[in-house]
């Protein structure tokens, strides 16, 4: 009998320390998880530099309106030089922008801003055609033209290269780089790969350059 009684004995420690400690144990799990899940966040975000603030400009965009820097406050857009005559590069970085369109155009936080390097062809009018041939539908992407003076100065103060080629493709030069822009203005880019110094710009002619673009954009239109 005694013996009996030792086993309900033994039942009903068990029972109570089941009652009360093993909540307690499912709960230190629980936020276990939850800080190793933060920890890995953490541990995935690139260190996005600031390379300076982007400079400012103001032209004509193709529905004859005029669009300035500001009109991207708030947003994180991208900057390129193109022309839309160019048989070269131009259609891949059209190609990979349409592709971004596609990944975040839907956020009104993200915007695109495609500087013509060929004004005297690329008027508003010509701009809107190439627009709609493309397949654009989001309204912050936006075709700019202006005087051939403002448009070389910006590409100088961003220091991306276009210049004048008689015997180039199309007559002009570009880098085919993209310029990323965060939500007050500052040039943003990652390091390189085991390396201490920044891209500075992304390479928009290549899958590289596209899938690095698509997850700092992502980075930045959380902060």
């Amino acid at each position: 009998m005694k013996k009996n009684y030792s086993y309900i004995w033994v039942s009903l420690i068990v029972l109570v320390f089941g009652i009360y400690f093993i909540p307690k144990i499912v709960d230190r799990f629980k936020n276990t998880t939850v800080v190793e899940s933060d920890r890995l966040n953490v541990a995935n975000r690139r260190e996005l530099k600031v390379i300076g603030k982007a400079p400012a400009f103001s032209f004509t965009n193709q529905d004859k309106q005029t669009i300035t820097n500001d009109n991207y406050k708030g947003k994180v857009y991208l900057v390129e030089f193109f022309f839309s005559t160019c048989p070269t590069i131009c259609p891949i970085m059209n190609e990979n922008m349409v592709k971004l369109q596609n990944e975040f155009g839907k956020d009104d936080r993200f915007g695109i801003a495609s500087i013509t390097i060929d004004p005297e062809t690329d008027t508003p009018e010509n701009l809107k055609e190439h627009a709609k041939f493309l397949g654009v539908n989001m309204a912050n992407w936006h075709f700019l033209t202006g005087s051939e003076e403002a448009i070389f100065g910006l590409s100088k103060k961003f220091n991306l290269y276009v210049g004048k080629n008689a015997d180039a493709p199309g007559g002009f030069e570009h880098s085919g780089l993209f310029a990323l822009i965060d939500k007050e203005g500052n040039i943003r880019s990652r390091n390189m790969e085991n390396l201490e110094y920044p891209i500075i710009y992304y390479d928009g002619t290549d899958d590289a350059g596209l899938k690095m673009l698509k997850e700092d954009i992502q980075q930045l239109l959380k902060e």
